[in-house]
């Protein structure tokens, strides 16, 4: 964890914006709590002041996590992300740089946030080149709506970023892997008589599985005699029993069951070779 923080980039400061009276005491008090503990030798007395710079913030990343809130992730886990951005923000902040820490700790936890919703947010995880190009495209189509006064074309928002249409195509086909449209939501306007989207799903036929049988048994069967054949429908598509087949074609239900016996023999023999 150290080794991944250490490597994350130094983001650039930003001017706080204007602070209510809560808001001057929460600074002043993260100012001194940051100051003691780059101040302090004591490892114990470090830990401590840092301690109480986070908690001073925990409501400014509970309320920057909440923003982000609704998009398919619980709250309670953007919650949890963005105070361990804080905490990254409290042990990496310099006091003597000269900037308020929310200067610094926003962008940290925003990010933080983000990177969350990239790597754990998608419910059908798309490439890394595709998640990063959504963003990007949507900006881009923002701009050009301003510029062009229309509603931009998959050509202009390629030619704006300075890519392939199909990259383009590709990311807009994606944008649903986020928060993929529910297979029940109705697709007419009453939710009571409207179909879902999935009852319009297709499904497997039943009788899909029996086709290769069929298929291999048609050839043995056209090899048998005709009474032989008749002997077959009446017993497996009639549901006739033994007795009233010897009655239609006039043999004993003995020699049925020798024909039938025979003829399933051979069935089995064919498919097994």
């Amino acid at each position: 964890m150290v080794a991944a923080v250490r490597s994350l980039p130094v983001r650039r400061a930003v001017r706080p914006p204007s602070q209510c009276p809560a808001d001057l005491l929460r600074a002043q008090g993260t100012r001194d709590h940051l100051r003691g503990a780059a101040e302090t030798t004591s490892a114990t007395a470090k830990e401590c002041f840092l301690e109480e710079a986070v908690l001073l913030n925990l409501p400014i990343a509970d309320r920057l996590a909440l923003r982000y809130a609704g998009r398919g992730i619980p709250s309670e886990d953007l919650v949890q992300v963005a105070r361990l951005g804080l905490v990254q923000a409290v042990h990496r902040f310099d006091p003597n740089a000269g900037f308020d820490f929310l200067s610094y700790a926003v962008p940290t936890i925003v990010g933080e946030l983000k990177r969350h919703f990239r790597d754990r947010g998608w419910t059908v995880r798309p490439p890394r080149r595709i998640q990063e190009l959504q963003p990007r495209i949507i900006a881009a189509s923002s701009a050009l709506t301003q510029m062009l006064g229309r509603t931009p074309t998959r050509a202009d928002v390629a030619a704006y970023l300075s890519i392939d249409e199909a990259s383009v195509v590709e990311a807009l086909v994606a944008d649903g892997c986020f928060t993929p449209t529910s297979l029940d939501r109705p697709m007419g306007g009453d939710w009571h008589t409207s179909p879902t989207r999935g009852d319009l799903l297709g499904q497997d036929d039943p009788a899909l599985a029996a086709v290769e049988a069929k298929l291999a048994l048609a050839t043995v069967f056209r090899l048998l005699p005709d009474r032989d054949r008749l002997v077959l429908r009446l017993r497996f598509v009639d549901d006739l029993t033994q007795e009233e087949i010897g009655r239609t074609i006039g043999v004993t239900q003995m020699q049925v069951s020798r024909i039938l016996a025979r003829v399933l023999c051979l069935a089995r023999n064919e498919l097994a070779s």
